[in-house]
C-alpha cells in the first residue's frame, strides 16, 4: 500500500516513446512541473498529451512541446502558447480542440468506465459535423479533419456523442498526500487534476506535502488512493515554486474617493 518513490526520475521511468498522458493544471496552476521535468530529462517523445493547455512557453508542458516530444495534443485551450500555435499551423503538431466541459467529462468518463456519453455542448458546430482541423499540411492546407458525429435527439434537444478518455499515464500535483495515494487539491490548483488522475490507467501524483495514512480526514479527501499509483514527495524549494501565469494588480484607491 506504500506507493510512494524516492524519486520522480523513477517515477517516470517506464513511460516509453508513444506514451499517452493525462496532465493536470490551467495555465500554470496545478500543473505536476516537478514530475514534467522529470519526462523531459528522461527524452521520451512522440506523445499524445491531454490536457486543458500546453502551459507556457519553456513552462509546464511547454518543455516538452518546445523539445518536439508532443506529437498530440487534445485539450480546449491555446492560450498565450507561442509556440503551440506555430507547430500546430505549420503541421508539426496535432490537436484537437474540444469545449472545456466536454474535455472533463471525458476522462471522468474514461475514468468512471463509461465508454460514451451525449452532450448538447457541440451541436450544429464543427464539433458535431466534423472538419475542424487536426493537423494542417505544409502548404496551409488541412490534412487531417475532425470526423463528424452522432448527434441524437433527447427531450426534444439534440445531443453529440462524445466518447470517454483513457491515457497509459496520468501526471497530477496535490498540496497534501498520503502513502496510500489519497489526494488533497489546494482551492483552484485542484482544476483537472481529479479527472486527469482518473483517467490514467497509471497515475503518478507530486505532492507538497507527504503525511502518514490516517492523518487526512476522509470527507476532505479530493481523490481516493485507488486512483494512484505512484507518489513522488516534493522537496520544499519544489513545493514553493509555483509561477503566475499573467499577474495582475490594483493599485488602491485615493484616500476619499469611497471606492474599495
Amino acid at each position: 500500500m506504500d506507493k510512494v518513490v524516492a524519486t520522480a526520475a523513477e517515477a517516470v521511468a517506464d513511460i516509453a516513446d508513444g506514451a499517452s498522458l493525462a496532465v493536470g493544471g490551467f495555465g500554470l496552476c496545478g500543473v505536476p512541473a516537478v514530475l514534467i521535468n522529470a519526462l523531459y530529462d528522461r527524452g521520451s517523445g512522440g506523445l499524445t498529451v491531454v490536457s486543458n493547455n500546453c502551459g507556457l512557453d519553456g513552462r509546464g508542458l511547454g518543455r516538452l512541446l518546445g523539445a518536439g516530444r508532443i506529437a498530440r495534443a487534445m485539450g480546449s485551450y491555446i492560450g498565450d502558447n507561442k509556440e503551440f500555435a506555430r507547430q500546430y499551423l505549420n503541421g508539426e503538431l496535432e490537436v484537437e480542440l474540444m469545449p472545456q466541459g466536454t474535455l472533463a467529462e471525458r476522462m471522468r468518463a474514461g475514468g468512471a468506465g463509461i465508454p460514451a456519453f451525449y452532450t448538447p455542448a457541440g451541436v450544429g458546430t464543427l464539433v458535431a459535423q466534423g472538419g475542424l482541423p487536426w493537423r494542417y499540411a505544409p502548404d496551409g492546407s488541412v490534412a487531417v479533419a475532425s470526423p463528424a458525429k452522432e448527434v441524437r435527439e433527447f427531450g426534444g434537444r439534440e445531443h453529440v456523442l462524445e466518447e470517454g478518455i483513457t491515457t497509459d499515464f496520468a501526471l497530477v500535483r496535490a498540496a497534501r498526500g498520503d502513502r496510500h495515494g489519497n489526494l488533497v487539491f489546494d482551492k483552484a490548483a485542484r482544476n483537472f487534476n481529479p479527472l486527469c488522475a482518473m483517467a490514467g490507467r497509471i497515475t503518478l501524483a507530486e505532492v507538497e506535502e507527504l503525511v502518514e495514512p490516517g492523518v487526512l480526514d476522509p470527507d476532505a479527501v479530493h481523490l481516493p488512493g485507488v486512483f494512484v499509483q505512484r507518489v513522488v514527495r516534493l522537496t520544499p524549494e519544489q513545493a514553493a515554486d509555483k509561477p503566475i501565469e499573467r499577474r495582475t494588480v490594483s493599485a488602491p484607491a485615493a484616500r476619499g474617493t469611497g471606492e474599495g
